[in-house]
Order: C-alpha cells, then structure tokens, then sequence
C-alpha cells in the first residue's frame, strides 16, 4: 500500500478505480482492506474512485506513541480528502469510522458532498457504556483473553442470531477468525475511541452535505442497535434513515448485496 504523509503521520491507503472519489473510513480495530471484500469492487463497478486507508493504531504504534484521538482521526480523513480527492468527497464510515465522517461533518462540512454512517450512534447510552468498559478492560486489562475466546466474543457482539445459528455461516465465521484473528493489540490502541460524549446538538446544529446524507442501521446490532442511529438521523438536517434486516454490527459484510444497493443507489441520487 502507497503511504501519504499527511496530518503529521505515515497514512497506509489504497485506491481503486475512476470517477468521482469516496473514502471508505473503517471502524474499530479493523484494517482499511476490510472494505475491499465487497463494499470496494460494487462502488468500482458503479464508477467511483474509491479510497480506503488504515486508522492511527491498526498498524503497530511507535513505542510511547499516543493513543489515538477522535481529533487525531477526523485530522487524518480531512488530510486524505484534501492531498488525494482534490478537496471534496463522498464519505462512508461504520461504526467508529461514521462517528468520524460525522465529526468531519462538524469540523469540516466543505469537504463532504455526501456522507453515508453505517452502524452509528450519537451518544452512549447505559449498556453501550458498559460494553465500552468491558472492550477496555479485555483489552487494556493485564490478563487477556485467549484469541478464540476473543474471537467468538467479538462473534458473538458483531453477527446477528440469523447467521449466529446456520451451521454453514457459523462455520464460516469462526474459520474466518482463526485465519484473521482480531488483534488485541489494536483494540488496545483504538478502545477509548468507544466512549463518546452526547453529540446530537452538534450534529443538529451542521451544515448538511449538498447531496444528503443518509445513516443506516443493521436489524441485529447489538453494538450499535437501529434506533440510536435514528437518533443521528433525525439530528441531521436532511438526513435519511434507512434499515437492513438480518444482520448485526458487521452487516455490510454479512448482507453486503443489499448495503452495496444502498450505497450506490444514495450516491446516485441528489437532494432538493
């Protein structure tokens, strides 16, 4: 992966294709190649230049090296957007990644022509604030998980019972994890990023993107659940608010067919 130099760190990225730029921002503790299982080849395929990077802590940080901030993220996306999209894009962040496109949004609504927040919330309520405390204590804690109790674990947050309990699916995930075991050390790196203040008043109080902006929530998220996504939806000036069924936190990798129908059929479409 080509580096930029850009905010005042190294920034892995990639990119593929021609046409109107999108940056793909990823959630926690997950690499930017994530997005090039499904999510990358559908916008290629629609005609778009699709950008993905590697968040601050994915790869391994310097000895003594911060922790990474939500200001040092939304700082890195402003930079990608300027150095590689000649200034404006189409921006799409899951999780910990939307949290981010919508802090662009505060901080710099000029670089954003349209913004897509998958998997996202507003604010932290009661038992997302617990699950926060529990991701640091794994992480952070002096006696760590072993990476299969780790694994199903994160499984177990992330897929919704529909794929949870096929035989086939289940299988499938739990191999994929062994192969691609999440790493503790990253989550130790991005795991504060969890914890959010109540944001909706800012997020109220934004200049909407030209072309809209459009949140998505996924049926099974335990992590994220739909109506804590409404809630940004219902604070953005225009915002749409859109649900996909049958999938948990991770559905633009369980139902990508339908997040991917989503994506482009948003991009193509204009407000007013």
């Amino acid at each position: 992966m080509p580096l930029v130099v850009a905010n005042g760190t190294k920034i892995s990225y990639a990119e593929r294709g021609t046409g109107e730029p999108v940056v793909l921002v990823m959630g926690t503790g997950s690499p930017g190649s994530v997005w090039q299982l499904h999510q990358v080849p559908a916008l290629v395929a629609a005609g778009y230049r699709v950008v993905t990077f590697d968040n601050r802590g994915v790869a391994p940080l310097p000895p003594g090296a911060a922790k990474p901030t939500v200001e040092d993220l939304v700082g890195d996306v402003v930079a990608l957007v300027e150095r590689l999209c000649g200034g404006r894009a189409r921006l799409v962040g899951t999780s910990m990644g939307a949290h981010v496109v919508q802090e662009v949004m505060v901080t710099r609504p000029d670089l954003v022509q349209q913004a897509v927040l998958m998997a996202t919330r507003g604010r932290t309520d009661t038992f997302r604030g617990a699950l926060a405390t529990a991701e640091a204590a794994i992480a952070l804690g002096e006696a760590k998980l072993p990476p299969q109790a780790y694994a199903v674990w994160r499984l177990i947050q992330s897929l919704s019972p529909h794929t949870l309990n096929d035989e086939k699916q289940a299988r499938y995930w739990l191999d994929l994890m062994e192969f691609f075991p999440p790493s503790l050390e990253v989550a130790e790196a991005q795991t504060e990023l969890e914890r959010m203040a109540d944001r909706l008043d800012a997020y109220r109080a934004v200049t909407p993107p030209p072309d809209g902006a459009l949140v998505v929530g996924f049926a099974d998220d335990l992590v994220t659940p739909p109506h804590l996504g409404r809630e940004v939806a219902e604070a953005i000036p225009g915002a749409r608010f859109a649900e996909v069924a049958r999938c948990g936190h991770f559905g633009y990798l369980e139902r990508p067919d339908a997040v991917n129908a989503l994506l482009v059929e948003f991009f193509r479409s204009t407000v007013g």
